[in-house]
């Protein structure tokens, strides 16, 4: 018999027969301190998306580097996602990093999307060449582009391009996720009030539970800006808990 598909969804088949019954794995419940309260979930059925940890975010050089924002503070979540990621691994937790990866002929990018990134015409905006390196903004397969150095990433874990705000919109990440059997999103990245907090959105639009782990995300925004996210996400959108509270409900705390 031949496995068709992979370890969380597939059917074995045969020349003679098709067996469509999945083997699913066994709950792993977890429980930890969040907000608006205490939450219970199945790591079984749960994955974590990163977001936008890349050179342009993230690094010297980068585009944020380059039109004088802080990316140093957007390097935050390194430390916190460090610890947590190889534990999550050794459970059974896919890890997505989700980052921007444009066509190189930016024809699904809107001038409303473009806008935001060169609002008037006389900076460096998506798919244009930073002076001091040649990266190609937010490029796919640009260094740009590129998931930071620092950051454990195992060749077993998904990567996802992202052409907006969301990563849900024009990406297969709701494809992946479902695929994966997925029922609860654990969210980390940059930044928080933005590209965080726009897919998490997206999440909870598309049916998945959704819990923020704040203190793996950043921003370079005001304070009040992540502020008003995580009250939010808190009030309307899901669950704000940290990676050492759901690793000390793993047993590794």
């Amino acid at each position: 018999m031949y496995k068709l598909g992979h370890r969380s969804n597939y059917w074995t088949v045969s020349k003679e027969a098709a067996d469509l019954c999945r083997a699913y794995p066994g709950a792993k419940p977890v429980e930890l301190k969040a907000a608006p309260q205490r939450i219970k979930l199945d790591l079984s059925r749960t994955a974590i998306v990163v977001v936008d940890m890349q050179n342009d975010f993230c690094s010297k050089g980068g585009w944020v580097d380059y039109i004088g924002g802080d990316y140093e503070v957007l390097q935050s979540p390194v430390d916190p996602l460090n610890r947590l990621l190889p534990a999550l691994r050794d459970a059974g937790v896919p890890v997505v990093w989700l980052n921007w990866g444009n066509r190189e002929d930016r024809l699904n990018i809107s001038p409303s999307v473009l806008h935001v990134y060169n609002g008037d015409g006389e900076g460096v905006g998506i798919g244009e060449p930073l002076p001091d390196n040649g990266s190609r903004v937010l490029e796919k397969g640009s260094w740009g582009a590129d998931i930071i150095k620092g950051l454990a990433v195992d060749p077993q874990d998904i990567r996802v391009d992202k052409y907006r705000m969301s990563g849900f919109w024009d990406t297969p990440l709701d494809s992946i996720l479902r695929n994966l059997r997925v029922e609860t999103v654990l969210f980390a990245g940059v930044n928080l009030d933005q590209c965080v907090m726009a897919t998490l959105q997206d999440a909870v639009n598309c049916g998945y539970d959704s819990v923020l782990l704040a203190d793996c995300c950043a921003t370079n925004s005001p304070p009040y800006c992540a502020e008003a996210a995580i009250y939010n996400i808190k009030q309307c959108y899901g669950f704000v808990a940290d990676s050492v509270g759901l690793l000390a409900g793993m047993g590794q705390g």
